[in-house]
């Protein structure tokens, strides 16, 4: 068997599966899934680097373009929706593209992120393609949640599984990077095997974001929400926002530099102008998503606190401070607060508006676990 796929160190059914796949036949199409943060992205670009390089005069080079993303047999598609794939995500850079023969490897590889996001409609396009694919077309698939993932999407596709990273080995990895211990080994456990989210979480930002978060749980328990504690999580959230739709317009003026005036020009402003906007919402959602994470987490740790369960303590950095919030508290009250702050965080999914779910959510934990 050839050397591991790069990335696979911590995986051993993902090893083993594409391992024997680049030594055999591959499969027209691989389904990674397992939680975000546990590097399918990164296997995924080694698996497609490798499927390319087979048979070519100089593989190396193919790897390399490859792992660059400048090859043009492969090629990648993340949804253009905050929430959802389009069907213009997938009906000419995959269907119409899959049914084209390879520019200049023998295979052309296809690369989708967050398939979850696919409706039936996109799913029912996609159909044909996952079942009959020309000999030459593989897809990889991925997703942090396999169970969103409609099932004739999963049937037609061979499942890779990534597993969580251990805590352990994530908090490894942020002292080398000169995290203080205490804190690595809190933002590993916080982080749920989520490597890229501790690394972020120990960062000064994640710090800053944890602190708020603190507040947020803080005045649910003093039962103090007239100073809108949830505040300091929005503005953090539009803040980066702000920063995407920036990242965005200026990618969208290099772009449009050597475009010609015309409808073209006009129609590619459009769609630029559209794309900075998705992307702006998406980042503000994915700070608001973490920061109710953090909140349940809280919550859970509290628990955790109230039913002499130290050790079980994620956030053990902070554990010093809760102990004195869970005197008196009704554990299932806690429980009960973690689970809404849960619901608040699917919530955001159904585009409500954000200010008033967070500000519903700090009455109702008030209500639930406000000082006895």
């Amino acid at each position: 068997m050839k050397a591991p796929v790069a990335g696979t160190e911590d995986h051993p059914q993902a090893r083993m599966v594409l391992g024997t796949a680049l030594d055999g036949q591959p499969s027209h199409a691989y389904l990674f899934h397992g939680p975000a943060g546990t590097g399918k992205r990164t296997v995924a670009r080694a698996f497609a680097a490798e499927l390319l390089a087979q048979g070519q005069p100089d593989p190396q080079d193919t790897r390399r373009r490859a792992l660059a993303g400048s090859h043009p047999d492969l090629t990648w598609v993340r949804p253009t929706g905050a929430h959802v794939m389009r069907t213009s995500d997938v009906d000419a850079p995959v269907i119409a593209a899959a049914s084209r023969t390879p520019f200049e490897a023998r295979r052309r590889v296809f690369v989708l992120e967050r398939v979850e996001t696919m409706n039936d409609e996109v799913a029912n396009r996609m159909l044909k393609t996952l079942e009959e694919p020309a000999s030459f077309v593989h897809l990889i698939l991925l997703t942090d949640s396999l169970g969103q993932v409609l099932e004739t999407v999963v049937s037609r596709c061979q499942l890779v599984r990534f597993d969580p990273l251990p805590a352990e080995r994530i908090a490894a990895a942020l002292e080398r990077d000169g995290v203080p211990a205490e804190r690595a080994r809190a933002c590993g456990r916080i982080a749920l095997g989520n490597a890229t989210r501790a690394r972020y979480l120990a960062s000064e930002e994640g710090s800053e974001l944890r602190a708020e978060v603190d507040g947020f749980v803080a005045a649910a328990l003093e039962g103090a929400q007239a100073d809108e504690p949830w505040r300091p999580l929005l503005e953090r959230a539009e803040a980066r926002r702000a920063e995407a739709e920036e990242a965005c317009v200026a990618e969208r003026a290099e772009r449009l530099e050597l475009e010609p005036q015309g409808r073209e020009r006009r129609a590619l402003e459009k769609e630029l102008e559209e794309a900075a906007k998705r992307d702006g919402r998406r980042a503000r959602t994915e700070v608001l998503d973490l920061g109710l994470s953090l909140a349940a987490l809280g919550f859970r740790d509290l628990v955790c606190l109230a039913e002499g369960a130290d050790q079980a303590v994620l956030a053990a950095d902070r554990a010093p401070g809760l102990g004195e919030r869970v005197r008196g508290r009704d554990p299932r009250r806690l429980r009960e607060a973690a689970e809404r702050c849960e619901d608040a965080r699917q919530s955001l999914e159904l585009n409500v508006s954000e200010d008033l779910a967070l500000s519903a959510l700090g009455f109702r934990l008030t209500a639930l676990v406000g000082a006895p």
